[in-house]
């Protein structure tokens, strides 16, 4: 099983960036899918989710500003996201989960998101 992450970059404050996510190796349409993002010294943290049938859902600071999507036709989840800061620079990860209680779970090794001026 492979996540992989792109769409990585550096931009300046209030750019934006979308990020992709192709997992291989799973059935993507079963799978919760989600992001989360680390910044340096920091633990990493939700950023969003969307279900099997498309619900998303965000972490507060996120909302209104990030959008997450999924197209099971090309195995794939976006992250959308508007109106970046620099508390936005982080490595954002790529998450998907099955079975009961999450106890399959998968993450990617990461894209870098850096926003400054």
């Amino acid at each position: 099983v492979q996540l992989v992450e792109s769409g990585g970059a550096s931009v300046q404050p209030g750019g934006t960036l979308r990020l992709s996510c192709a997992p291989s190796g799973i059935t993507f349409s079963i799978y919760h899918m989600g992001w989360f993002r680390q910044a340096p010294g920091n633990q990493r943290e939700w950023v969003a989710s969307i279900s099997t049938n498309g619900r998303s859902s965000y972490a507060e600071s996120m909302k209104g500003r990030f959008t997450i999507t999924r197209d099971n036709a090309k195995n794939t989840v976006y992250l959308q996201m508007n109106s970046l800061s620099p508390e936005d620079t982080a490595i954002y990860y790529c998450n998907a989960v099955h079975g009961l209680n999450g106890s399959i779970n998968y993450w990617g090794k990461g894209t870098l998101v850096t926003v400054s001026a």
